[in-house]
């Protein structure tokens, strides 16, 4: 069973660009080949920055011998049906074949599809392969008509056994197949041939070439930790910066250069934020200071002066780029230290959305919604109306107007210069949070109380005018709000009512049907959190079962409910109560129907006809005693306790008497039980919504 070896060299593709393209270019070709009848044993792709690579272990040399046997038209038929059967099946009509059927005496034809050598499969695949793969841009060059990423200079494509190598006869507009390949640009840029995967990735390491990207990122990494331990220092860790550089190198070379002096003064997060974005280079800290103090960069390439001329040229590119985030950084201390008027002025004319006023407007509403929440959180009002006022002036600066990503952090420095409380500018940085599943929830009462407001006046401002998620479409992040907003209520165990919340928060923007739109949006509060929980391990049905009870807007009390109930479903009693509450359910339902009357009122101990019956009063009279004070406590852990003192009961209420009886007195008298029985049930939850 040969191997196949692919490589298509060409210009430089960029780095973003190649994950995908190892994982398309592994599974179309793979792909075809299955579906062209061939089976492999394993199969890998590798990318660099000039090349596409893939390995397939294993694979058969042909497509199997097929037969397939095709019924057409009845013996009798029209001669143009046996025409277009015979032009359909591409054989003779003397090659067909009439058998008998159930039905009378048909036409057969018996097609042999003779296999087919890997070969020219391989060649089909790879062929279509390049033709239409998905790069998110391509071009055309030369006068051909053929696309790829960059201009593409060669195709290898070997298929090797135990009688040798052989290149896969493919030309694709001109470019020949072959079994040779490049090493490194500048190192080694002669051609060389290969016969087989190993060889192929062991030239290439002779050529400068680590062909597998995880392992250039591994190398990057080894060597930039083992530079910064040399000196006392430590790397900065930067997954998405390490991949991307793994992409942009082919033979990785690290070298760790200084940063000016004058620029040591910069927050750390200014300095590692302008290095990333403007050079992709690494940020070394001091672990003892905490400040950036040296750059990693990675080089393409080895040097007679071992990179010394790669560094003086990158750092004063670095000192360029730095002196203009010096520059900001002082023009915007000067503006902090006098208030920021200027900056929440200039907020004023900067659109939020349209419908929704300027950033100014938008910041008026947060600050009215985190005075109002303040209380609930244990914040001080004042401070937390003022904290929303300054979280969002940062917009303004030219620091985050350069670095998008830095709003909030530098929104916590400038109001440290500016003198404000350590909670305001606390506040700042954390309001954004949580931006993702993974983020930390802040717990600093003010920080809490305008991340409140901050997502809860984006959510009442969009439902406002209608702009909701639909499907897979969510351009406002509305479903990021809504899970941060559950996560902070949750994990700060608080006890927030949504609904008069929003009312306020739609009432700001003037919506229309408040009330309307007010529900809608606590459904939609009520779906990210099943998707929350999810997580959990928790059922939708259990969650719908505490929904349908009051107070579903404090989503923390909700939480409580749902929790206590899937604890106690999860356990013997509780299982049994539920049988028990659905056959006391269903007898009651099935009897109101077929009698068109209600069994709700009056079930009297007096009329009880057996000892059962007479326990079951006592135990629902002490239940129901118990459970009001349990549900007023909304200790739901004990409300279900009580409940589960009733099992026994129940069980022997049903195993003893029959409900249906044929004395009317006993048996309306039973079915009022049955409703005292249900209406027990469903104070905790609404039990018929629990399925299986």
């Amino acid at each position: 069973m040969p191997d196949l070896l692919i490589e298509l060299f060409s210009e430089e593709i960029p780095a973003r660009m190649q994950s995908h393209a190892r994982e398309a270019l592994k599974k179309l070709v793979t792909g075809g080949l299955v579906e062209a009848g061939l089976t492999y044993g394993s199969a890998a792709a590798f990318s660099t920055p000039r090349r596409l690579a893939l390995t397939v272990e294993d694979l058969t040399d042909r497509s199997p011998d097929l037969r397939e046997e095709r019924k057409g038209p009845r013996v009798d038929a029209p001669e143009k049906a046996l025409e277009g059967f015979v032009r359909a099946t591409g054989l003779s009509r003397d090659r067909l074949e009439t058998r008998d059927d159930k039905k009378g005496r048909f036409w057969f034809a018996v097609i042999d599809k003779p296999g087919r050598p890997a070969d020219d499969l391989v060649a089909e695949v790879l062929e279509a392969t390049i033709r239409s793969f998905p790069w998110p841009k391509s071009m055309r060059w030369g006068r051909g008509s053929l696309r790829w990423v960059r201009p593409l200079h060669s195709i290898l494509c070997l298929l090797r056994d135990d009688q040798g190598a052989r290149v896969v006869p493919l030309d694709l507009d001109g470019l020949r197949a072959g079994d040779e390949t490049r090493g490194h640009r500048f190192m080694a840029p002669e051609p060389f041939s290969v016969v087989s995967f190993d060889d192929y990735a062991a030239k290439l390491m002779r050529a400068r070439v680590v062909l597998d990207q995880t392992d250039r990122a591994a190398r990057i990494w080894h060597d930039a930790t083992n530079l910064a331990f040399a000196q006392g220092l430590e790397v900065v860790e930067d997954k998405g910066l390490l991949e991307e550089l793994a992409g942009l190198v082919e033979w990785p070379v690290v070298l760790m250069g200084e940063i000016g002096e004058e620029f040591l003064h910069l927050p750390p997060e200014v300095l590692q934020t302008s290095m990333k974005e403007h050079q992709k280079f690494f940020s070394v800290r001091d672990p003892k200071t905490g400040k950036i103090v040296r750059f990693i960069t990675v080089a393409n390439r080895e040097t007679e002066d071992r990179g010394a001329t790669i560094l003086a040229g990158n750092g004063k590119v670095l000192s360029a780029r730095l002196s203009d985030a010096r520059f900001f950084w002082e023009n915007d201390l000067r503006e902090a230290r006098a208030g920021g008027a200027s900056w929440g002025a200039a907020l004023s004319h900067v659109t939020f959305q349209g419908k929704l006023g300027s950033q100014a407007e938008r910041i008026g509403r947060i600050a009215m919604l985190a005075r109002r929440i303040a209380p609930v959180v244990g914040a001080d009002a004042d401070l937390a109306e003022q904290a929303a006022r300054w979280a969002k002036v940062d917009l303004s600066s030219e620091m985050v107007y350069e670095f998008p990503e830095l709003q909030g952090l530098m929104g916590r420095y400038y109001a440290q210069a500016a003198g404000l409380p350590g909670d305001i500018a606390c506040a700042a940085q954390e309001h954004y949070a949580p931006l993702g599943p993974g983020d930390d929830v802040p717990d600093a009462p003010v920080s809490v109380a305008v991340a409140l407001a901050d997502k809860l006046n984006t959510l009442t401002g969009f439902w406002a005018i209608d702009e909701k998620p639909t499907g897979s479409k969510d351009p406002f992040a509305l479903r990021r709000a809504a899970l941060g907003v559950i996560r902070l209520l949750l994990e700060n165990d608080l006890r927030l009512r949504l609904a008069p919340v929003c009312d306020a928060g739609l009432a700001q923007v003037g919506a229309q049907a408040e009330v309307a739109v007010r529900d809608d949006l606590l459904s939609f509060f009520h779906d990210r959190l099943k998707v929350h929980l999810k997580g959990e391990g928790i059922r939708h049905d259990v969650i719908d079962a505490c929904l349908a009870m009051p107070g579903t807007d404090d989503l923390t009390l909700l939480v409580r409910r749902v929790r206590a109930l899937e604890a106690f479903l999860a356990t013997e009693d509780g299982e049994n109560l539920l049988q028990g509450f659905r056959r006391a359910y269903n007898i009651l339902v099935q009897a109101e129907e077929k009698d068109g009357v209600e069994y709700r009122f009056g079930a009297d101990v007096k009329f009880a006809a057996d000892a059962s019956e007479t326990a079951l009063f006592k135990a629902l009279d002490t239940a129901e005693a118990a459970l009001a004070p349990a549900l007023e406590a909304e200790d739901f852990a004990a409300a279900m306790a009580e409940m589960a003192a009733l099992r026994a009961r129940i069980d022997a209420f049903f195993d003893t008497v029959q409900v249906n009886t044929g004395n009317e007195i006993v048996r309306r008298n039973r079915l009022n039980l049955l409703y005292r029985i249900s209406e027990t049930c469903l104070k905790v939850a609404d039990l018929t919504r629990i399925t299986g």
